[in-house]
């Protein structure tokens, strides 16, 4: 019998959309969740308080680098899998996606699709948190501006139940 496949789970959405607390809840049900900013906090601080916002790409490279190797070693060990990232581009989306494929995983795209005025909302609670780094306005804006919402790549809603568990 053929072992079965890894299943990784691509989250696309901006900050505040629910995607660590989706990615927490898949983790609790056994999922091998991979969260890039926790990656960047541990090495490097938070965000607008350690490091500039300038900073965030340059900073970010070498660690999206290591999370890329992190998933093809649990791929092949046939591992579940969460990325806790908000793969804002199609062609981030779709790099992730051939990473999956090529290593003998299959994948599934979750989005988030959030309002501005509900994600300005969950920032400023987040934001006074202060656990993950500030995310203002103004950078949420930026970030908006750079990404793109997936449309017919096979993306799917957030499945209700899992936040049930």
């Amino acid at each position: 019998m053929a072992e079965r496949e890894s299943l990784v789970y691509l989250l696309a959405g901006l900050p505040g959309s629910g995607k660590t607390t989706y990615a927490r809840a898949l983790e609790r049900r056994g999922v091998t969740r991979v969260s890039v900013d926790e990656r960047v906090i541990a090495r490097h601080g938070l965000l607008g308080k350690d490091y500039s916002e300038s900073a965030h790409l340059s900073l970010l490279r070498p660690v999206l680098d290591e999370v890329q190797r992190l998933l093809v070693e649990l791929i092949e060990q046939r591992q579940p899998v969460v990325l806790d990232h908000g793969l804002g581009t199609k062609a981030e989306r779709d790099a992730y996606k051939r990473l999956v494929t090529d290593h003998g995983g299959r994948w599934r795209l979750v989005c988030f699709p959030v309002d501005r005025a509900e994600l300005l909302r969950r920032l400023a609670i987040r934001n006074a948190e202060a656990e993950s780094g500030v995310i203002t306005p103004e950078t949420l804006d930026w970030i908006a501006r750079q990404s793109e919402e997936p449309h017919d790549e096979g993306e799917e809603l957030p499945d209700a139940t899992v936040l049930l568990s």
